[in-house]
């Protein structure tokens, strides 16, 4: 359960192949994936309906390392999630560059879908700075 620091996108077929090896791949029966990518509608626009808005055209985007690694752990603490990895992008993006790759695994869906929306929300809340450029 980490984040991965490299600067490298990472391959969600090798994360699933290294997450079905773990130690508690046997009580998982399904695994869930976010891909978070820079878009061009604002912030403002689609989370606020501000109709005003100038088209984005990237974001500085920066995390900080102990609080993702936290939020990992409080998720990896819910109940039925056995397998946790999240990956950050950073610096300078542009429309369409990812943000964020985040893996869970766990038991039941419910459980899964639940691990996911907390971990995503978290991250999104407490663990990094999005600045849009227009």
């Amino acid at each position: 359960m980490s984040i991965d620091n490299s600067r490298h996108i990472p391959s969600m077929d090798a994360w699933l192949a290294e997450a079905k090896a773990a130690p508690d791949a046997g009580k998982v029966g399904m695994y869930l994936t976010h891909n978070g990518v820079v878009r061009e509608t604002a912030k403002a626009q689609v989370r606020r309906g501000e109709a005003d808005t100038k088209p984005v055209c990237g974001m500085v985007f920066s995390y900080d390392e102990e609080k993702v690694a936290a939020a990992i752990e409080a998720t990896r603490a819910l109940d039925g999630i056995y397998y946790v990895r999240v990956w950050l992008n950073q610096g300078q993006l542009e429309v369409g560059d990812d943000i964020m790759y985040v893996l869970i695994g766990g038991d039941i869906r419910p459980h899964v879908v639940d691990g996911l929306q907390f971990l995503v929300e978290k991250i999104k809340t407490e663990c990094v700075t999005e600045t849009e450029l227009y």
